[in-house]
């Protein structure tokens, strides 16, 4: 199973990326996780977010796939327990599908970006930075293929 969190965002700090990856090192190679960038949308004082939310939200959608099972994250979408949200990720690696989350900038995901997802998931009803979700995400897969192989890592 292929799995990419397509986020907006680049030049991330270097405590992002070391966290990042390590957890993507430790999975197998048929569980794999990538990071994919897309740049911020142009914001000024004079310019529309919506805007913004538009170009960021189409270079988003440009680096999915038709086999892309897509899921996008918001704090107004389904909460999940770890092993919850295994059992539906494993679900879609049955089905032959790779996943795709889709992390928005400032201003969240664009609307064509909410309308594509198969689903909408939510990490916390709190705010989290971008940075930090990208190391979440990353945990909680690792997490997700260890309670899937049976690691005993799902129980710390």
């Amino acid at each position: 199973m292929k799995i990419n969190l397509i986020s907006v965002g680049t030049r991330m700090p270097d405590w992002v990326q070391q966290g990042m990856l390590e957890y993507s090192k430790r999975l197998p190679a048929e569980f794999s996780f990538n990071c994919i960038e897309v740049p911020l949308g142009k914001r000024s004082k004079n310019t529309d977010p919506h805007q913004a939310m538009k170009q960021e939200g189409e270079a988003l959608l440009s680096r999915l796939s038709s086999r892309d099972y897509v899921v996008a994250l918001d704090v107004l979408g389904r909460s999940f327990t770890t092993e919850a949200m295994a059992a539906r990720i494993g679900t879609i690696r049955d089905d032959s599908r790779h996943l795709s989350l889709l992390v928005g900038g400032p201003d969240g995901l664009s609307q064509d970006c909410l309308a594509r997802a198969d689903e909408r998931w939510s990490l916390s009803a709190l705010t989290l930075p971008h940075p930090l979700v990208r190391i979440v995400i990353a945990e909680q897969i690792y997490r997700v293929w260890s309670v899937l192989a049976g690691h005993p890592y799902h129980r710390g």
